[in-house]
C-alpha cells in the first residue's frame, strides 16, 4: 500500500511538474506601454500604462489567479510565499476574458485600482524609469516570465518583435498594437535596406556588370546569326537573279549587232556582208599609213580584204557568265 502511495505521488508531481512547465512556455509578456499620454483608454476614459499576456501556444490556458508584479525584491528566494504574495498583484477571477484560447491576449491597467474591474491591477510602474516586470503562478512560487523595460518616449511601448518572439523592440506610437498580435513597421526604403545589406556594393557591381555581359553576348550572337542570314541571302540573290540578268544582256548585245549587220546589208547589199563602209574606209587608210611610213611587211602590193565572223568568243561568254 505505501509502495502505491509512493508511485501516485511520482505520478501526480510529473504530471503537475508538466503542466507548469507548459503554462511557462505558453504565457507571455508580450507588450508594454508605461508613459501612456495619447494612446489607449480604459472604460473610464483614463490613459494608464498597460501590460499585454500573449496565449503563445494553440492550447487554453486559465491566467486568473496569476500574479504581475514590478517589485524585483521577489525574486529573493528566501522570501516566503506570502511575503511574495504581499508585493504582487493578482490577475482577479470572474471575467471570462482571463481564459486565453491560442493565440489570445490580455490586456491589463497597471498604475490602477482593481475595484474597478479585473483587468485593473495596482502593479506601480513610473514612466519615467526603466521597469522590471514578472508574471508569477498561481502559487506565487515560478517566474513564468519577466522583462526589464526601458525608459520610454510618450506613447512608445515594448513588444516583442512577434508572439513568443525572444528579440525585444521600442515600437513607435503608430506601430503599437495592444490586444493584437505584434507586428513589426518596416520604413526602411529600397535603398536603405541595399546598403545595409551590401555595404561596400560588392553585390550591386557584381549583378551589373553581369548584366552587361550578358547583353553584350547577346548582341554578338544576334549580329553573328544576322550576318550568316545576310550572307546566305546575297549569294543566293546572285545565283537567282545576277546570271539571268547577264545572259539577258549578252542576249541584247547580239541582237543589236544582228540588227546592225542586217541594216548595213539593206543598205549596201550582199558585197558588204554587213561590214559598214566606214570599216571598210579606216582599214583601208590604216593600210597605207603603214605602207609609207614602211612599218608594214613586204608584201605583193595587193590589199585583200575578206572579212569573215568565225564567233571565236562565244564560248567564253557561255561560260564565263556562270564564275564570276
Amino acid at each position: 500500500m505505501n509502495k502505491f502511495g509512493l508511485l501516485l505521488g511520482l505520478v501526480l508531481t510529473s504530471a503537475s511538474t508538466g503542466a507548469l512547465g507548459q503554462v511557462s512556455n505558453s504565457i507571455k509578456l508580450n507588450e508594454v506601454m508605461t508613459n501612456n499620454t495619447t494612446s489607449l483608454q480604459d472604460e473610464y476614459g483614463r490613459r494608464e500604462a498597460w501590460v499585454e499576456i500573449a496565449n503563445v501556444s494553440f492550447s487554453t490556458y486559465n491566467v486568473r489567479g496569476m500574479f504581475l508584479t514590478t517589485d524585483r525584491s521577489v525574486l529573493d528566494p528566501e522570501m516566503s510565499v506570502p511575503e511574495r504574495i504581499k508585493r504582487m498583484s493578482i490577475i482577479p477571477n470572474g471575467d471570462a476574458r482571463t481564459n486565453l484560447s491560442a493565440r489570445q491576449h490580455l490586456l491589463l491597467y497597471c498604475n490602477s485600482n482593481p475595484a474597478k474591474g479585473t483587468l485593473h491591477l495596482s502593479v506601480k510602474i513610473d514612466p519615467e524609469k526603466p521597469t522590471w516586470i514578472g508574471l508569477y503562478n498561481g502559487n506565487a512560487t515560478q517566474l513564468l516570465d519577466s522583462v526589464t523595460v526601458p525608459a520610454l518616449g510618450a506613447n512608445q511601448s515594448y513588444a516583442r518583435q512577434h508572439d513568443g518572439s525572444p528579440v525585444w523592440q521600442v515600437k513607435p506610437a503608430d506601430a503599437v498594437t495592444p490586444g493584437i498580435s505584434n507586428y513589426i513597421q518596416v520604413d526602411e526604403t529600397k535603398i536603405a535596406k541595399l546598403k545595409r545589406n551590401d555595404p561596400y556594393g560588392i553585390g550591386i557591381t557584381v549583378l551589373a556588370m553581369g548584366i552587361v555581359f550578358f547583353c553584350l553576348a547577346l548582341l554578338c550572337i544576334f549580329f553573328t546569326l544576322f550576318g550568316m542570314f545576310m550572307k546566305h541571302r546575297a549569294a543566293a540573290k546572285k545565283v537567282a537573279n545576277m546570271q539571268p540578268l547577264k545572259a539577258g544582256v549578252k542576249t541584247m548585245e547580239k541582237t543589236v549587232e544582228l540588227g546592225h549587220k542586217t541594216n548595213v546589208l539593206l543598205q549596201d547589199g550582199l558585197k558588204s556582208k554587213g561590214i559598214d563602209k566606214e570599216t571598210y574606209i579606216a582599214v583601208i587608210a590604216l593600210a597605207i599609213q603603214q605602207y609609207t611610213s614602211n612599218t608594214h611587211d613586204v608584201e605583193s602590193g595587193i590589199i585583200t580584204i575578206k572579212p569573215k565572223d568565225t564567233d571565236w568568243n562565244v564560248e567564253y561568254i557561255q561560260m564565263t557568265q556562270f564564275h564570276e
